[in-house]
């Protein structure tokens, strides 16, 4: 069974340090199966999802993956803290990113090993994330999209915007344990991602959930709407889920 654990508004380090905890308390999980016999792999394999899944809001902060370049971010520590931001260079993949008010964010932490009849593998755990907020956003009819070499959910380019994207993913995993994870514009303050190059792109766009419904004059749901919704996709795509 996957734990939903809604955290509401907390700060980065906080949530970091938290996700670290289940992190590391899984990866003994796992480590301590591995070490017991098993007379049936396939059996084993095919056990019930396990971990834990962490949604919150972050107040005003930029995070830079481990492999990110320093210089998209576009102004200084100093100008950061005047604003209120906060900064930290973290240990998952991808590269820059803002996270603030009004975005959902999911930490996954899950063993891929327990998922499915045989567990499944990054690319694949990666592909369904990036399913599951296309399939909450289309619930407010949201047409999101992969994008080749860009990981995350995007928006086709249409006559006034450029091609966008509504959700950053960037993940860390060790021994099928997984964590990091998604961020979702529901209705963020997009002015935000001025002072970056999101997720390292200097030709692309970045866009919410608000932008798109009111460009459509289609009434914005709340944050707490969406956050139900994606959980109802996440349990179909990854195992069964209860709330904390």
């Amino acid at each position: 069974m996957i734990r939903v654990v809604d955290c509401g508004v907390i700060d980065y380090g906080t949530a970091w340090n938290t996700q670290r905890r289940y992190f590391d308390g899984l990866l003994a999980e796992t480590a301590e199966r591995s070490a017991e016999p098993v007379v049936d792999k396939h059996e084993e394999s095919g056990e019930k999802a396990r971990g834990v899944l962490m949604l919150c809001e972050h107040p005003h902060v930029y995070t830079l993956g481990k492999s990110g370049h320093a210089n998209n971010l576009l102004v200084s520590e100093t100008f950061l803290k005047s604003i209120g931001a906060s900064y930290y260079h973290i240990d998952r993949g991808g590269d820059i990113t803002y996270h603030g008010y009004g975005q959902l964010v999911g930490y996954p932490i899950l063993d891929l090993l327990s998922l499915d009849e045989r567990g499944i593998g990054l690319k694949e755990y990666i592909h369904r994330l990036e399913e599951s907020v296309i399939e909450t956003i289309a619930e407010w009819g949201v047409v999101g999209r992969r994008v080749e070499h860009a990981t995350g959910v995007w928006l086709e380019a249409n006559a006034t915007r450029p091609e966008r994207k509504i959700c950053a993913i960037g993940v860390k995993a060790s021994h099928y344990v997984t964590m990091h994870g998604f961020a979702l514009n529901v209705t963020t303050d997009l002015k935000y991602f001025n002072y970056i190059n999101p997720c390292g792109f200097t030709d692309k766009g970045v866009t919410s959930l608000a932008a798109e419904l009111a460009d459509a004059g289609r009434e914005v749901p709340a944050l707490a709407e969406v956050k139900r919704a994606y959980v109802r996709h996440f349990e179909r795509l990854f195992g069964a889920c209860e709330w904390a």
